[in-house]
């Protein structure tokens, strides 16, 4: 399948472009970007007397033509604000049908998704929706957050990705730095995200849902955005947020796999359906090249194909079966 028919469950989200609802401008300037995911946001990227304007705004850009081929989302208030309900009815009720998820900030537990997803279906129902359609992006950007996180995955079937916010989970553990994205000062070895990153990729994984890696502030610097996006793309994290369209074509060239690599992942799994079949002698270990492949190569080479073909590579090499067998 290519990206556009995958549900946005399983469509890439290599660069997620954040987007302040109260800007028609900006708005309107990404829906021409390549970034696999917009969302439009009504959390702190909009003031509070702002707000109700931004989501009449948000609906009116959702409702009209000149999209492209991203996900689209608005991310709502958290639920300890008096925002989140009017958000989510005016949002969804408005334009519904032309939203793929709402992302949800500052989720500590399990009650805020259920609490979501029984808004959702509420509106859904009264506005003639398809019910469940409308996914969840739950966001961690605290302590309380990650030990429950394992909860808030499996909180609703309308969850797609686990989402890091980096900036509010730092001066949630007290981390002594201004700079997102960056290591603090005096942590010399590793990497200080580590254990964070690595328990939100193991929910992830764990729960069959993408992990999104959260921004890096300092924007016009697109070398550093690169370090930052590497790092968590080594991992396995399936992309990363982007503030400016510069990071755009950085987060999807990082998030995707490297063209030699998809190309050797394309030849295992074609020569291993081969020597595994019975016009190839049944084997269940051989040699590609120089290489020994077996079940655990087809494992590892599913993922990388999978995301190249998700990305829309096209691989530029072709097995041919030995003439011996």
């Amino acid at each position: 399948m290519t990206a556009g028919t995958l549900t946005p469950r399983l469509r890439p989200r290599r660069s997620v472009l954040a987007v302040p609802g109260s800007s028609r401008k900006m708005i309107d300037k990404a829906k021409g970007l390549p970034a696999d995911e917009i969302f439009l946001d009504l959390e702190d990227a909009v003031a509070p007397i702002a707000k109700a304007e931004a989501r009449e705004r948000i609906v009116d850009a959702l409702n009209e033509d000149g999209w492209g081929d991203q996900i689209k989302v608005v991310r709502v208030n958290d639920w300890t604000t008096e925002w989140t309900h009017a958000d989510i009815a005016t949002v969804v009720g408005g334009a519904g049908a032309n939203l793929d998820a709402v992302l949800l900030p500052k989720v500590p537990d399990a009650s805020h998704v259920q609490a979501l997803d029984l808004l959702l279906t509420q509106i859904e129902k009264a506005n003639g929706l398809e019910v469940g359609r409308i996914g969840i992006e739950p966001q961690i950007e605290n302590a309380i957050g990650l030990t429950n996180i394992d909860a808030i995955a499996t909180a609703s079937p309308r969850v797609q990705t686990l989402v890091f916010g980096p900036a509010d989970f730092m001066a949630s553990i007290n981390m002594r730095t201004l700079v997102v994205g960056e290591q603090p000062q005096g942590y010399d070895r590793g990497d200080a995200y580590h254990h964070i990153l690595m328990t939100i990729l193991m929910a992830a994984r764990a729960h069959d849902l993408q992990a999104i890696d959260g921004p890096y502030l300092q924007i016009r610097d697109v070398d550093a955005f690169r370090r930052s996006a590497q790092r968590t793309a080594a991992l396995g994290f399936d992309g990363k947020w982007v503030l400016h369209p510069t990071q755009i074509d950085a987060a999807n060239e990082v998030f995707s796999p490297r063209q030699e690599d998809f190309d050797q992942a394309e030849l295992i799994l074609d020569a291993y359906e081969f020597h595994t079949s019975a016009a190839g002698g049944a084997r269940g270990a051989v040699m590609l090249g120089d290489e020994m492949i077996d079940e655990a190569s087809r494992k590892m080479a599913l993922v990388i194909s999978a995301k190249g073909r998700a990305a829309g590579m096209a691989r530029t090499v072709s097995f041919t079966p030995p003439t011996n067998g």
